[in-house]
């Protein structure tokens, strides 16, 4: 019988570590959909309030599978598919982070290039960063006065500092003398820097897109419960209104399942980048 490769074995042990963890779910929880709980008070009153129990696995897979065999049904404002909602949540991050990186990636040349603009830029960057991006939404509600357009500017900012930090220190960290080359060659500053210090800076750079692109899919379902209407942050948070755990843990692993594919998909180009230069 042939050696499993390392990967093959790591792939074999998570499965394993699945199902025995799937396998122990499933016996811990009792069947049962929802557990009738009555104070004292209900008792005499002679009714009972209703509490939501933690499901069992299987019941989160058959949830997975009526959803996933028809995600985009719309049948109505507060009925949508899961494909839906996850295409609203994809929208509102693309839109913010690409205007974010728009503006970062420049920013960061110009920072990472001049000993002035780092000086004069770098206390506002310190002041902004920290601030919670939720804490922009009340703002910027009460400015944009439109919901879809407060969620992106909220994924904007919460995007931005990654990657224009990255994209300083990438820039500043490439070594002088190829920019001495260049200015032998006298490339002018937009040559050296498309030609020369962009490629330097890449792997960099794309650090910090991938750092932005996990930090808003991660803020943009907080955002989504605040502003309500469409995405899965507010999958989740209706489905939890309606004591429908089963729901919130299926749409839970579905924000986990698409955060990965972002991330991988910013890995590949990481690597790319990285295998190019």
């Amino acid at each position: 019988m042939p050696m499993l490769s390392i990967n093959q074995r790591g792939a074999l042990l998570s499965v394993l570590m699945l199902v025995v963890g799937l396998l122990f779910w499933e016996a811990a929880i009792p069947e049962q959909q929802l557990a009738t709980e009555m104070t004292e008070y209900e008792r005499l009153m002679g009714g009972g309030a209703p509490r939501a129990a933690i499901p069992p696995p299987s019941d989160i897979i058959a949830k997975a599978w009526e959803e996933l065999s028809d995600p985009f049904y719309d049948a109505g404002p507060n009925d949508k598919g899961i494909g839906i909602q996850i295409g609203y949540s994809l929208y509102r991050v693309l839109s913010g982070y690409f205007l974010a990186a728009a503006v970062a990636i420049p920013l960061g040349f110009l920072i990472g290039m001049s000993p002035v603009a780092y000086r004069a830029l770098n206390p506002y960057i310190q002041v902004l960063r920290p601030i919670s991006p939720l804490a922009w939404m009340p703002l910027a509600l009460f400015i944009i006065r439109d919901s879809e357009a407060s969620a992106i500017f909220v994924i904007f900012i919460c995007s931005i500092w990654p990657m224009l930090l990255n994209t300083a220190f990438g820039v500043a960290g490439v070594r002088q003398d190829w920019v001495n080359v260049a200015r032998t060659h006298e490339l002018g500053p937009f040559k050296t820097a498309f030609q020369v210090i962009l490629p330097a800076a890449a792997p960099t750079i794309v650090t910090g897109m991938r750092i932005s692109i996990g930090i808003a899919w991660l803020v943009i379902v907080a955002a989504e419960m605040l502003v309500g209407g469409t995405g899965i942050g507010y999958y989740v948070w209706n489905e939890w209104n309606n004591l429908d755990l089963t729901s919130v843990i299926f749409s839970i692993l579905m924000i986990g399942v698409v955060g990965m594919m972002l991330d991988a998909a910013f890995g590949a180009l990481q690597r790319a980048v990285a295998y190019a230069e």
